[in-house]
């Protein structure tokens, strides 16, 4: 049996060993071993996941990934959700009906049956709740923002003016965007903006020097 363990982490460091340690402990209570990690250090905002993307590719079909909450899956769209649980055995913390994908046999073909019907039908329900979850919020937030705006008092969000040096320095030491994300603990995404930023500042530099 291949499981693949899936995490969601923050940035901080200290959310993915949290993680990490908690699905090795609970793959080692069923008598498994994870034979592979896959960690996506961003936000739940993002709407990107090259990690899961890349377990997906990864995978062989009946494969079992492992999850601490489905919600860690919620960001799929009903087809790339359809095509998951078609290819992977779905494994998560929070529902002891999935458990029995990390056991060898199953008491009877029937009972096998039924509890595969019950687990579907659960990781179906918990998906589209958690599904809704993420819209309602990003509703609401929406409407304050468009609220904010129409008061006159939104001024968007503020910039970690120290990682952003911090980001600059390193860039400019010349090391590539996998090392900063390392050594900042930011996206990808942050550091391409810089990128730009600095780009856009050295070009009018560029500019006011010709005058």
């Amino acid at each position: 049996m291949f499981i693949r363990a899936y995490l969601r982490a923050s940035t901080k460091e200290q959310d993915a060993k949290r993680a990490k340690s908690e699905l090795i402990a609970f793959a080692n209570d069923h008598g498994h071993k994870i034979a592979a990690f896959y960690i996506e250090n961003e936000s739940g905002a993002i709407l990107v996941r090259p990690k899961l993307m890349q377990l997906i590719e990864d995978a062989h079909k009946g494969d079992v990934i492992l999850v601490e909450q489905i919600d860690r899956l919620a960001r799929l769209n009903q087809a790339d959700w359809d095509t998951l649980k078609r290819m992977l055995s779905i494994v998560s913390k929070e529902l002891p009906t999935s458990y029995m994908a990390l056991q060898s046999e199953s008491s009877t073909e029937f009972m096998s049956s039924v509890l595969q019907a019950i687990n579907s039908m659960m990781l179906d329900m918990l998906a589209a709740i958690a599904r809704k979850d993420y819209e309602d919020r990003r509703n609401r937030q929406m409407q304050g923002i468009a609220r904010a705006k129409a008061e006159g008092k939104y001024s968007g969000r503020r910039k970690d003016t120290v990682k952003r040096q911090i980001i600059a320095s390193l860039l400019k030491a010349g090391h590539s965007y996998s090392e900063i994300q390392g050594m900042a603990k930011c996206s990808r995404q942050l550091i391409a903006d810089i990128v730009k930023d600095n780009k856009r500042l050295i070009d009018q530099d560029v500019k006011a020097s010709v005058k």
